[in-house]
């Protein structure tokens, strides 16, 4: 039994899945990967055969139940691994979606300070030009006003010159005598 199951450790050999053709499995201790047996293979190194056969004596029932013993714990260990894999690629997931929304809140807040600052500075531009626009309409009115003032100072100014030719004229009248023809009509004979 011991050289049966050294001849098959000196090739190992793993099934592909493609044919059914026989290959070398890959030595990845180097890499820091175990490489587990299929469940039909079986384990030979010396002092493993030793505890496998302590264990299977223990167990009753002979070379078929260590065989499945070893298959139970080549899956049991195999199982872990793949909740190990599983486990860590969730995480890796996880951190990468986190790093994408912390990217996406940045682009954002710096896209919404973007467009308040162009809010900003349009609304700068419309204050000014309201600003302009106002000054502009004021100066109007006060130009309005400036000319409405010209006016009536040109109206006053032609009443006065009219109260004192009539008054001139009406003093020449007194210091004559004589009594000017065209008088109000209510006044008239």
């Amino acid at each position: 039994m011991g050289e049966e199951g050294s001849q098959k450790v000196d090739a190992p050999r793993k099934e592909n899945d493609r044919g059914g053709e026989e290959q070398e499995a890959p030595n990845d201790v180097a890499e820091g990967k175990a490489v587990i047996p299929p469940p039909d293979q079986k384990i030979a190194s010396p002092v493993k055969e030793k505890v496998a056969e302590s264990t299977a004596e223990k167990i009753s029932g002979g070379l078929d139940n260590r065989d499945d013993v070893l298959a139970k714990i080549a899956n049991e260990k195999r199982l872990a691994l793949i909740k190990a894999w599983e486990e860590s690629e969730k995480t890796k997931a996880e951190n990468k979606a986190y790093k994408n929304q912390s990217a996406i809140g940045s682009w954002e807040s710096t896209n919404k300070a973007s467009v308040e600052a162009q809010l900003k500075k349009i609304e700068e531009k419309f204050d000014k030009k309201k600003a302009k626009y106002v000054e502009k309409k004021k100066n109007k009115v006060a130009e309005v006003h400036r000319a409405a003032e010209e006016k009536r100072a040109a109206v006053e100014a032609t009443r006065r010159r009219e109260f004192i030719k009539v008054e001139e004229t009406a003093a020449k009248f007194r210091a004559t005598g004589y009594v000017p023809k065209k008088l109000l009509s209510c006044f008239s004979y």
